[in-house]
């Protein structure tokens, strides 16, 4: 059982069989009978040796008794319940990080998701020689309301990226085991997941996959949550700029806007020198203000630096060492 938010960067279970099935549920007690099963088919499909994780996200449902009674009849089933709804990045990362499997796959609980994909999935992976692999519903049965900002989300989030994937946000996915060991989650950062494992330097490749209307419970999607992934899409800029030094980016913004508070400033000074009286005026004032703003930019960043100096050591996401053979 989980009692609170696991770390953001994960320290994942030792890895012991082939694969984990990592599902987080919010309120999808009525899916969960079917989906248990057909994820167990899919494991079958596969062969080797495999897990199935829920992380019960706060349910108020009869999702806790559910997963109890499922458990019983299918020995792969672990769950985790959370005490309260923390969100779905919080319930993806305790699932990483009881994951024990070699390759990891994803999918969301309300039967959308395809289960049998994972054969499709995991030869995209292998084949493509690639980290992870996101899902495409490239025919999504979703309402108009809920594709259209989805789509305005994807084509941003692939202009910032850099990342040519159609459906950064698909819950179906699977991982190497090294990808999910270096993934931050925190907030609602479970929307850029390919992304972050992009910039992290792992290959991150797509395969278009079946999806499915919903047929219990509702949708979670809402107005709060495109402002949230819209803040969140904000804050992985601000971290993916920074990350390699604070000052760069606070510099680069102090020093733009100095510039351009310099530059009112010496037009000011032309008038002067040419004989014309300086008076107050909101020009005047907005240099100053630039100026000023600039200072603050500059600040930020040594002390930024200076926070992020004290703990330099981190772990790089190595794809392979190279030892030389010792001669005699």
């Amino acid at each position: 059982m989980a009692e609170g938010v696991p770390r953001p960067v994960l320290t994942a279970a030792p890895a012991e069989l082939d694969w984990s099935v990592v599902i987080p549920s919010f309120n999808e007690a009525d899916s969960l009978p079917e989906l248990v099963e057909r994820v167990g088919e899919a494991l079958d499909s596969l062969g080797g040796t495999g897990e199935i994780l829920v992380v019960d996200d706060g349910s108020t449902d009869r999702t806790e008794a559910v997963l109890e009674s499922l458990a019983g009849a299918e020995p792969r089933l672990a769950a985790i319940v959370f005490r309260r709804n923390f969100g779905k990045s919080a319930a993806l990362a305790a699932g990483f990080a009881e994951a024990r499997g070699r390759y990891v796959f994803t999918l969301d609980a309300d039967l959308q998701d395809d289960p049998a994909e994972f054969t499709g999935l995991r030869d995209a992976l292998q084949q493509g020689g690639y980290d992870v692999v996101s899902g495409w519903k490239r025919e999504r049965k979703d309402p108009v309301a809920k594709r259209l900002p989805s789509k305005l989300f994807n084509g941003v989030l692939r202009h910032v990226s850099g990342l040519e994937i159609h459906d950064m946000n698909c819950g179906l996915k699977i991982y190497r085991r090294e990808a999910i060991e270096h993934m931050p989650l925190h907030g609602e950062l479970h929307r850029f997941l390919p992304a972050l494992a992009h910039w992290q330097g792992f290959r991150v490749g797509e395969k278009v996959v079946r999806h499915h209307p919903r047929r219990h419970g509702t949708s979670k999607f809402g107005p709060k949550r495109f402002v949230n992934g819209f803040l969140d899409l904000l804050t992985v800029m601000f971290l993916t700029a920074s990350e390699r030094s604070p000052l760069h980016l606070f510099g680069r913004l102090g020093l733009a806007t100095t510039a351009v508070g310099l530059l009112i400033h010496a037009y000011f000074f032309v008038l002067w020198v040419s004989g014309q009286g300086l008076r107050v005026r909101p020009l005047l004032l907005f240099g100053v203000g630039l100026i000023l703003l600039g200072l603050q930019f500059v600040s930020m960043g040594l002390l930024a630096e200076m926070i992020a100096n004290q703990d330099r050591r981190r772990e790089y996401p190595v794809r392979r060492r190279i030892q030389g053979r010792r001669q005699g």
